[in-house]
């Protein structure tokens, strides 16, 4: 366990121990790239809950969530979102979970205080504890809220990675996984649960994978045992953890001391050509790499010459590598990269060979 040792820096991959507002308040501001909450969900259980075989059910009825009242509840909820939202860069973004005992009530304090939610996604328990009273449904999930700081606000999403994780197709806001049993629960020296609420690793690597990069700074106000920075050891990010309980700062210790990062080429997921360095045509042109005057080949076999400007002149047309093909091809609109090609060698090469050229000359350039 470690404090920040002076304002201004951050005491990353470090677990600061006691109240979370005041400790986000110690935090220097926007210098937080994502936030992973799961707070207390004032469950305002009455009560030990039994098994039918009259066992007692090992339920959360600690102290940390127990509330006066659902005023006391909303007030500390205010507190803790602005604390969290003055932490956050521009750019930043910020997930909550919770139950239907807590999550709407999450829900409008985010909006009160100008986040701009983008998703609410149900987690479905595919292994959810049953309702032993047989008085209502089975409570099989729980529900996230993923929130960018304001409204038109940029923010990290990781849309190819998350569709190569659901075998290529599109993630939706509707996610199956377990709920954290056998190998992955951990314990204390008794032998008991360490956490009533320990989430699953499986969660946070999907959240994280898709709303951050190797290297971000991910801060839990709720650390409990460690689950967020476990998994964004394993992932390249860097995290903040806030836990007030003792106990679980020494099960979380433990556990982040066993966790090793993968190789940085592991790191690595999959993007879109959106998120590619953007390269102009007419950087093909002055680099020499095309020619002024050199024709350019439709796979119709219909040309254009290069300017020097970076356009194309055809019969009767002028213009950008795209507008030229459109207007070839009568169509609204056309991918000029992979539309036109030139000679090389008796060859028909893609003008994109070129700008992916220059793209690899791009990413191998040091900060």
């Amino acid at each position: 366990m470690t404090k920040a040792k002076e304002a201004g820096t951050l005491p990353l991959n470090t677990i600061l121990a006691g109240d979370c507002i005041a400790a986000m308040n110690g935090l220097p501001e926007a210098s937080i790239d994502l936030i992973f909450a799961d707070p207390p969900y004032n469950l305002q259980l009455r009560g030990d809950l039994h098994r039918p075989d009259n066992s007692r059910v090992d339920a959360v009825n600690d102290h940390w969530d127990q509330f006066d009242s659902f005023a006391a509840y909303d007030r500390f909820t205010r507190d803790w979102l602005a604390a969290a939202r003055r932490l956050l860069k521009p750019n930043g973004a910020i997930w909550v979970i919770g139950s239907y005992h807590n999550i709407f009530r999450l829900g409008a304090e985010l909006q009160n205080q100008g986040f701009w939610l983008l998703n609410d996604v149900v987690w479905r328990k595919s292994n959810p504890m049953p309702n032993f009273k047989g008085k209502r449904l089975t409570n099989a999930h729980e529900t996230l809220i993923w929130a960018s700081k304001s409204e038109g606000a940029k923010y990290t999403f990781n849309y190819e990675a998350l569709k190569s994780l659901n075998e290529g197709v599109q993630m939706r806001s509707d996610w199956v996984l377990p709920i954290c049993t056998g190998h992955e629960r951990l314990k204390d020296a008794n032998g008991d649960k360490a956490h009533p609420t320990q989430k699953p690793e499986a969660l946070l690597h999907r959240v994280l994978l898709a709303t951050t990069n190797p290297g971000d700074v991910v801060l839990d106000p709720f650390f409990g045992t460690g689950t967020t920075g476990a998994v964004a050891r394993m992932l390249g990010r860097d995290f903040i953890g806030i836990e007030r309980e003792e106990s679980y700062r020494k099960v979380a210790e433990a556990r982040l001391a066993r966790v090793r990062k993968y190789d940085r080429e592991a790191l690595m997921v999959s993007t879109s050509r959106r998120a590619e360095p953007r390269v102009a045509f007419g950087v093909l042109v002055e680099r020499g790499m095309l020619r002024p005057g050199e024709v350019l080949v439709s796979p119709r076999g219909k040309t254009a010459k290069v300017r020097a400007d970076g356009t194309l002149v055809g019969p009767d047309v002028t213009g950008s590598i795209h507008q030229v093909g459109a207007a070839f091809e009568g169509a609204p609109s056309c991918n000029g990269w992979t539309y036109w090609h030139y000679r090389r060698e008796g060859q028909m090469v893609p003008i994109d060979v070129l700008r992916q050229q220059i793209r690899a000359e791009m990413a191998e350039r040091p900060n």
